[in-house]
């Protein structure tokens, strides 16, 4: 999963880009809200944590601006605690969730899982499909067998993005911009080094490859 992080307090900033990349993102950071809408617009985010008072232009103007041009991507606002006028305008704005400063690491991750989840039609609670368990804390996986099987960053972040969009037709272009950050070389050749090392991991069957479109995991694969 993807996150931008639109926040001028580099400090912040820079603590949750290393708190979420720990925890099995890849993260992309903006100080100001010029930036932040043109990434926005132009990068395939599964969530955007936007704080609202952004030099360059405000964050509510950020997100106007994006639902009016339908864009559709996630949005949680970082607002100041006990302003509820922020809470209520973000969410007329179009946000689909928001944090009060200062918070808690954990609960911005839980959001964002229920965000992402919440996108792809899964349920919550432990992600499991084809056999296969995935443990997002640890980004460990349990085969069918109750076998544990450890993981690497971009492993972990991969088959995570397999299990959330099962039976799909994903191109390696759409896998490479999910699971690499902006500034990661983004040669597409390198998912199927990795999806080859998930293979060896879990099984040839388990993820197929459509020749020309890309890879098909689970079952119906």
């Amino acid at each position: 999963m993807r996150i931008l992080i639109v926040e001028d307090d580099t400090t912040l900033s820079e603590s949750l880009e290393s708190d979420l990349s720990h925890a099995g993102f890849a993260v992309d950071t903006v100080e100001d809200g010029i930036d932040g809408e043109f990434m926005g617009n132009e990068e395939p985010y599964d969530v955007v944590v936007l704080d609202l008072g952004l030099p360059g232009r405000p964050g509510l103007e950020v997100l106007k601006n994006w639902r009016s041009s339908a864009n559709p991507v996630p949005v949680i606002v970082l607002t100041a605690r006990d302003a509820w006028h922020e809470k209520v305008e973000g969410f007329k704005a179009g946000a689909d969730d928001y944090l009060a400063k200062p918070f808690h690491f954990e609960e911005l991750v839980a959001r964002i899982n229920a965000l992402v989840r919440r996108r792809h039609g899964t349920s919550g609670g432990t992600l499991r499909v084809a056999g296969l368990t995935l443990d997002e804390d640890r980004q460990i996986a349990v085969d069918e067998a109750g076998n544990t099987v450890e993981l690497t960053g971009v492993e972990f972040r991969l088959l995570r993005y397999f299990m959330m969009n099962p039976g799909q037709i994903l191109s390696k272009t759409r896998l490479t911009e999910h699971v690499y950050d902006f500034d990661s070389d983004k040669d597409s050749n390198v998912i199927e080094v990795y999806v080859n090392r998930l293979r060896q991991k879990f099984g040839k069957s388990l993820i197929k490859t459509r020749r020309g479109q890309g890879y098909i995991f689970g079952a119906s694969a």
